[in-house]
């Protein structure tokens, strides 16, 4: 029986574009040929294109995570360090899409996603905020509008990385620590939970080989997801196809390059890339842009 990856995988081997960071995060494709990436440890913003030395785009960004676009193209990234959420112009000037929920500070924003409609949906965990510290006492899933409404999803243990269905009915956020798996929240047209489930188990001894992080989803609904050993990558059913082993643990994971079949992993101090023969989901930005 042939391994199940073969039938989604170009190349077997990742190839390493750049190496010596602190820990690479934060990974999103931008259709003018490069991709974007963070160093969580160093607070620096990194960009990279294919066959050329990374370049930094802006340093202190109080300990920047996940990243995505709004539909302008504009960069949201989850500032940890700082406790927020925000979005970058351009011409470097920022403003706070989030940073309190109810009137108290969020604990520490991970990760982020855009849906179509240019709603901001992002994971908020607790754990590594000083319990004296935290305001707001449970970890979830916030929304933000695009008129700036602002909403709790679900609570959660952990919520780490988080992605979409193709078609948007479905929100999966990966559970980090404790039981360690993969959610699946189901929403309404109007992207309010209608009711939540397991997707998928993906236990692990230890956190040293990696935990449930960042996700990633194809056009035929495949879902990848890094975590123990590696990245695996499921059937939308929640079968377990297999694990993409790179030469460290990656951390998150994009499809990029102009026909988005190149997987770009964030992998501890390293940055490293494998194709694919099925593109991954379009970012909603990329499709707005086509058009204009």
């Amino acid at each position: 029986m042939p391994d199940a990856l073969s039938t989604i995988l170009e190349t077997k081997d990742a190839e390493r574009l750049a190496t010596g960071f602190g820990f690479t995060e934060g990974p999103l494709w931008h259709p003018d040929g490069f991709y974007y990436f963070v160093d969580i440890r160093k607070s620096n913003l990194h960009r990279i294109t294919p066959g050329k030395d990374a370049e930094l785009v802006r340093a202190n960004t109080g300990e920047g995570n996940g990243t995505t676009f709004d539909l302008e193209g504009r960069l949201v990234i989850c500032e940890g360090g700082n406790r927020r959420v925000t979005r970058w112009t351009a011409d470097g000037k920022s403003d706070v899409l989030m940073d309190r929920w109810k009137g108290k500070r969020l604990n520490r924003p991970n990760d982020v996603v855009c849906k179509s409609d240019g709603s901001i949906y992002f994971t908020d965990p607790g754990l590594r905020v000083p319990f004296e510290q935290r305001e707001v006492p449970h970890a979830a899933v916030y929304r933000v509008m695009p008129d700036g409404t602002q909403s709790m999803v679900a609570d959660f243990e952990y919520p780490n990385g988080l992605a979409f269905s193709p078609d948007e009915r479905l929100l999966y956020v990966a559970n980090t620590r404790w039981a360690q798996y993969i959610h699946v929240l189901e929403l309404d047209a109007n992207g309010a939970l209608v009711r939540r489930r397991i997707f998928a188990e993906m236990p692990s001894d230890s956190d040293k080989n990696g935990v449930p992080d960042g996700m990633k989803v194809d056009v035929e609904g495949r879902v990848y997801c890094t975590g123990p050993d590696g990245t695996w990558v499921f059937a939308p059913d929640g079968t377990k196809l297999g694990i993409i082993r790179t030469p460290e643990f990656a951390a998150n994971v994009v499809f990029g390059g102009p026909d988005l079949k190149t997987l770009f992993f964030t992998a501890n101090t390293s940055v490293y890339t494998l194709r694919t023969k099925v593109p991954g989901q379009p970012h909603p930005w990329y499709r707005v842009r086509g058009k204009r």
